[in-house]
């Protein structure tokens, strides 16, 4: 009975003090003030991906944008899919395999992961996290598309606090 005490306390002991370590994401953003402020406000409950691997693999993933629509509509990656956060739009996964690789994206990344959390307990399997999501993206200078799927220079930074995030002075700011 001693040794079975010892091995759970052991255990618990472990899961706890590697419970809240944060993934090294250091080298994904390009700001490390807006890294830190990202990271202190995830969870990491869904796996992430970062903006270079997304742009080798954009077209092998599917792309859902769980930001409202009026963010959306301003500016979106290109091939992203509508999904919603408070308006959650469920036609969008209609035609969406379980198995399919799934890449969620929002501002920064704290509604892509809750939505993320969301798809797994839908059943999707294979569900990441774009890390700093939209705003990354257009800070390391790639392309954005509005609702006509023509090149946007405009990004809805959610309100005007947010917008300092977005470092690239390319884009004109909306909220």
């Amino acid at each position: 009975m001693q040794i079975s005490k010892s091995l759970i306390f052991g255990f618990f002991l472990f899961a706890f003090s590697c419970k809240g370590q944060k993934p090294n994401t250091e080298a994904l953003i390009l700001n490390p003030k807006f890294n830190r402020k990202i990271s202190a406000m995830l969870n990491f409950s869904i796996p992430f991906i970062g903006v270079k691997e997304l742009e080798k693999n954009q077209d092998k993933v599917i792309i859902l944008d769980a930001r409202e629509k009026e963010e959306f509509d301003i500016g979106h990656i290109k091939g992203a899919k509508y999904l919603g956060y408070n308006n959650f739009n469920k036609e969008t996964l209609s035609s969406i395999p379980k198995d399919a690789k799934i890449v969620v994206y929002c501002s920064i990344g704290y509604r892509s992961e809750k939505m993320g959390t969301r798809l797994k307990k839908m059943g999707y399997s294979n569900v990441q996290n774009l890390y700093g999501s939209i705003f990354e993206w257009v800070n390391q200078g790639n392309p954005i598309y509005d609702s006509n799927e023509k090149r946007s220079h405009r990004i809805h930074t959610y309100n005007k606090d947010w917008s300092k995030w977005v470092d690239n002075c390319k884009c004109e700011k909306v909220w």
